[in-house]
């Protein structure tokens, strides 16, 4: 399990690893909030999590929500796991091209 930051000169970038539960949900809301607040469009990367409990998708999607609220640009980045990609969809996701917004 592992979620990993770049805060890069034109965006950030949040990868997660593996399964993503509860444990790290404290770490993870911490730093997507920092995200956001920086005012920098946000790319969350799923390509290599293999399991992301329900409560990692609800951060995800109020971050989605908070930086629409803010201004600020949210995606996702890359290929998205089936299994992944429906439970993104149930969470109220709807997709664009190759950004997802929450519906």
């Amino acid at each position: 399990m592992g979620i990993a930051f770049e805060t890069r000169e034109e965006m950030t970038m949040a990868s997660l690893d593996g399964l993503v539960d509860i444990s790290s949900a404290a770490e993870l809301k911490g730093q997507l909030l920092t995200a956001v607040d920086s005012g920098k469009p946000l790319r969350v990367s799923l390509e290599a999590a293999t399991y992301l409990d329900v409560t990692v998708v609800q951060l995800l999607w109020a971050a989605e929500k908070m930086a629409r609220a803010s201004g600020v640009a949210f995606g996702f980045d890359g290929t998205i796991p089936a299994p992944l990609l429906a439970q993104l969809a149930e969470a109220g996701f709807t997709w664009v091209q190759s950004s997802v917004v929450a519906g």
